[in-house]
């Protein structure tokens, strides 16, 4: 398991393992946020049994699958919103934590200029460069 921290209260990580959960808990997260969809894992790593292990270790569990197709305004929406409203920091995965990395880049635009964003992903070694004509364009409809 390989945690990125993108802010203080913001980390993504490839696909974790029940065996994965505790050293989670350990490091303090309250939530924990599955973006991978079922369809793209074998039974042992799909968000039910992830699910189940998260919740028993005392952490909250929430799944927001997101694709390519599902990656929509309202689902950047939701992410930041499950991020932003809970009492500590929150571990977000998927595949390999880009799509975790995409997601919350998207939902900074009002906040953060593109170049910060693109700089807190790159820092946790998630290159989004070509994400810039997309946050440029939703920063100047949030300015």
């Amino acid at each position: 398991m390989e945690i990125r921290p993108i802010t203080p209260r913001y980390a993504v990580s490839p696909q974790i393992s029940v065996e994965d959960v505790q050293t989670i808990a350990d490091l303090g997260f309250v939530r924990v946020i599955c973006n991978r969809p079922n369809s793209e894992v074998p039974m042992d790593l799909q968000s039910d049994a992830i699910g189940q292990a998260v919740r028993a270790a005392g952490m909250e569990y929430e799944v927001l699958e997101l694709t390519h197709q599902t990656m929509t305004p309202e689902n950047v929406a939701l992410q930041r919103e499950l991020a932003e409203r809970c009492s500590g920091p929150v571990l977000a995965y998927c595949a390999s934590g880009t799509r975790c990395s995409v997601v919350w880049a998207l939902g900074q635009c009002d906040r953060m200029s593109t170049d910060d964003i693109l700089d807190a992903t790159t820092k946790a070694g998630y290159a989004l460069e070509n994400l810039r004509p997309a946050l440029d364009q939703l920063r100047s409809v949030s300015d």
